[in-house]
């Protein structure tokens, strides 16, 4: 039991590490630098193209190759998309930085919920997903908003060393994740089979897998609709707020405020498991909605709210669903399904992140 407990306070203290940084309101950095909100968009559909391409081969490589490996691989990644940052100078380098950004997030992702899932069931309690799911959530959002609370500091230090602490927050974590303990399924796939070979398994059990699961795929749609609603609410603000009259000194406690939305959420919605999926999604679909609504009314304080409210709805519901989908997937898959998952919602992504841009650059 204390094993287990040992090994999700690992990847707690691995999220901790991989998502705290000075670079966390990365749009109000690259604005900053001179970058408009249209081609803060176009890195933005780079992010998402590159984790389109990555995001259901990486989840293949983790179920074949080790879970544990691959989260190595994406921190190293990680170190990588920070350096090319720091020697950036233009478009081109920015948007190549945040698709290594991707990559990274592609290879973390699956690997490290299949890891924490698989863990939990080895010892027979993975009725307690949600809660790990809940508490990641808040890891995200608070790592997130303390992150966006240091904004003003990122641009008053210069973008260069604000990526370069993030740069030695990844070595830290490099040392903490040589630690864990792999965890495999009994009809885990053979780590002999060749990564071609992997990789064509894995797009054809990827098709299979939506051909008999429709109910599965629908989930993944809605979650990844709201997600992608609120991310580009959330992005969007970080210019948006001053360009609203919000004091310098105030955009900081404004987007955590904001980020504190998404952690009520992840937490109230344990309280919530007898409610029906269509009815926390009706919910949280109706306060987005309000929460872009508000965003448009021009007033900083009302934007906040807007911002708090969509984060609330966005991570009550995506804990609903990914602990549904959890108890759906088969281990020997899970790292590859749960890639699914964000492989639909960079799609959605590709498609809105312009559209946004341009938008949003409007309004």
């Amino acid at each position: 039991m204390s094993k287990i407990k040992n090994q999700i306070r690992k990847l707690y203290a691995s999220s901790i590490l991989g998502n705290l940084s000075l670079t966390g309101a990365w749009v109000a950095i690259l604005a900053s630098r001179g970058f408009s909100l249209v081609e803060i968009g176009l890195a933005e559909t780079a992010y998402h193209a590159a984790s389109l391409l990555m995001e259901i081969p990486s989840g293949t490589l983790a179920d074949v190759y080790g879970r544990k490996k691959m989260l190595i691989i994406s921190t190293l990644i990680h170190i990588l998309a920070g350096a090319v940052m720091i020697l950036s100078n233009n478009l081109a380098l920015v948007c190549l930085s945040i698709a290594l950004y991707a990559v990274c997030d592609s290879f973390a992702s699956g690997s490290g919920e299949a890891l924490a899932y698989d863990s939990l069931k080895s010892a027979g309690q993975e009725q307690v997903y949600d809660r790990y799911e809940s508490t990641q959530l808040i890891i995200y959002r608070l790592c997130s908003g303390i992150s966006t609370l240091c904004a003003g500091f990122a641009l008053i230090i210069g973008y260069r060393i604000a990526y370069a602490t993030g740069i030695i927050t990844c070595l830290i974590q490099l040392f903490l994740l040589f630690s864990l303990e792999e965890v495999r399924s009994d009809n885990a796939r053979s780590a002999s089979v060749s990564a071609p070979n992997a990789l064509l398994n894995c797009f054809r059990d990827s098709l299979r897998f939506l051909k008999k699961e429709t109910r599965a795929f629908l989930l993944m749609m809605t979650n990844s609709l709201i997600g992608a609603a609120d991310i580009l609410l959330l992005f969007f603000l970080q210019a948006k707020l001053p360009a609203a009259g919000i004091p310098d000194q105030w955009l900081g406690p404004a987007l955590f405020v904001m980020q504190l939305g998404g952690i009520i959420g992840a937490r109230i919605i344990l309280r919530f498991k007898k409610k029906s999926y269509r009815t926390i999604f009706a919910v949280t679909g109706i306060l987005v909605l309000a929460g872009i609504g508000l965003e448009h009314s021009g007033i900083p304080l009302l934007m906040t709210a807007g911002g708090f409210i969509a984060a609330l709805a966005d991570d009550a519901l995506q804990v609903r669903t990914n602990t549904r989908l959890q108890d759906m997937f088969p281990s020997e898959q899970r790292a590859t399904l749960i890639s699914i998952e964000s492989f639909t919602f960079s799609i959605i992504m590709i498609v809105l992140s312009p559209l946004a841009g341009w938008f949003f650059s409007f309004w």
